[in-house]
């Protein structure tokens, strides 16, 4: 078997965004805003910044260190995707039985009168994220990408209904389209 020496996976920086390494920790300004990631838990993996470029490597790799090399640099497209992009997820609120009413409170979206339950659902709004509701829509805008995922996915799950038929009992709020805030 014979390995590589050197694994490396370079990612571009596109013009008006301004990164900065220093170790393991990533900074990256665009028009939209600033992300800060850490990624020094990871071990075997380096990180360079030469013109224009970041390199993520790592010497002689196994196939984890690989697999790390890639992750990274996932993560610091995603990064710089967010401050030139950013990222929106919609989701649509849908009731067969009792009307579902919708409402954005402070750090957290109240989902009231679901299956007729008295009490209302709450789900965390995580991060500097934005959550806006259009009728039977909602939708979830940020620069980070985990963050928008994250508060999509605890608004869908506030619906989750168990015990039920799900072919009759169809009522919660799902995940329909994944993009970019710009629209792209």
């Amino acid at each position: 078997m014979v390995r590589d020496a050197v694994v490396k996976d370079v990612i571009e920086i596109p013009e008006g965004v301004e990164v900065s390494c220093e170790g393991l920790k990533v900074r990256v300004k665009g028009p939209k805003g600033e992300l800060v990631k850490d990624f020094s838990h990871v071990r075997g993996v380096n990180l360079l910044l030469t013109d224009n470029k970041v390199v993520v490597y790592s010497f002689f790799p196994d196939r984890k260190s690989k697999a790390l090399v890639y992750t990274v640099g996932a993560h610091i497209r995603n990064m710089i995707t967010g401050v030139l992009r950013g990222f929106r997820y919609k989701l649509k609120v849908v009731f067969a039985h009792f009307p579902i009413s919708v409402k954005v409170g402070e750090g957290k979206v109240i989902i009231e009168n679901f299956l007729g339950e008295r009490a209302p659902r709450v789900a965390k709004i995580v991060g500097n994220v934005k959550v806006y509701v259009k009728g039977d829509d909602i939708i979830v805008e940020g620069i980070d990408i985990e963050e928008v995922g994250q508060t999509a996915a605890n608004i869908e799950r506030a619906t989750k209904i168990r015990n039920l038929d799900r072919r009759v009992f169809v009522d919660g709020i799902y995940i329909y389209e994944r993009g970019y805030a710009d629209g792209g």
